[in-house]
């Protein structure tokens, strides 16, 4: 099982992704994606997603804000992840145009619906600006969701 973070850092009506163009082997690869990664030994979840955004984005991230956690069985046919979901409004520092992952992109949230992303990725993104917190599972087969179960909290 790993355990991972994923932010989505909003402003202005707009979410930073990045396009996953640049890592070899990337099961990501080509997709839109908000920003985060692995756990390291120690960290607390709030921890992990501070250090992922500053190392993927030069960009210094204050009070991020838990939204969700989501189960990913065997994903894509591998392992096991869960991943803690947050949304960030105040940052600072100088925006890198790309990481070694891939390019990054203040996107409207209007256009999100029509760059590629997962099919699971559109459905919890309409939970990240709604009160609350969700717990969700998604699972895929082959890079296609065959099921997914969402909870919301509160």
């Amino acid at each position: 099982m790993k355990i991972g973070t994923l932010c989505y850092i909003k402003r202005n009506g707009k979410s930073l992704m990045m396009h996953r163009i640049k890592k070899p082997d990337d099961m990501l690869e080509g997709k839109w994606v908000g920003l985060g990664g692995k756990m390291e030994n120690g960290e607390s979840p709030e921890e992990c997603i501070i250090r992922e955004v500053y190392e993927e984005s030069g960009l210094s991230i204050e009070n991020p804000e838990l939204k969700g956690i989501i189960t990913f069985p065997k994903d894509f046919n591998t392992e096991d992840w869960y991943v803690f979901v947050f949304r960030c409004e105040k940052f600072s520092g100088k925006l890198k145009n790309e990481s070694h992952e891939g390019v990054l992109e203040w996107i409207s949230d209007n256009e999100l619906e029509h760059k590629e992303m997962f099919e699971g990725d559109r459905i919890f993104q309409k939970l990240i600006d709604k009160k609350g917190l969700f717990s969700a599972k998604f699972e895929y087969d082959h890079g296609k969701l065959i099921r997914h179960d969402i909870k919301i909290y509160g």
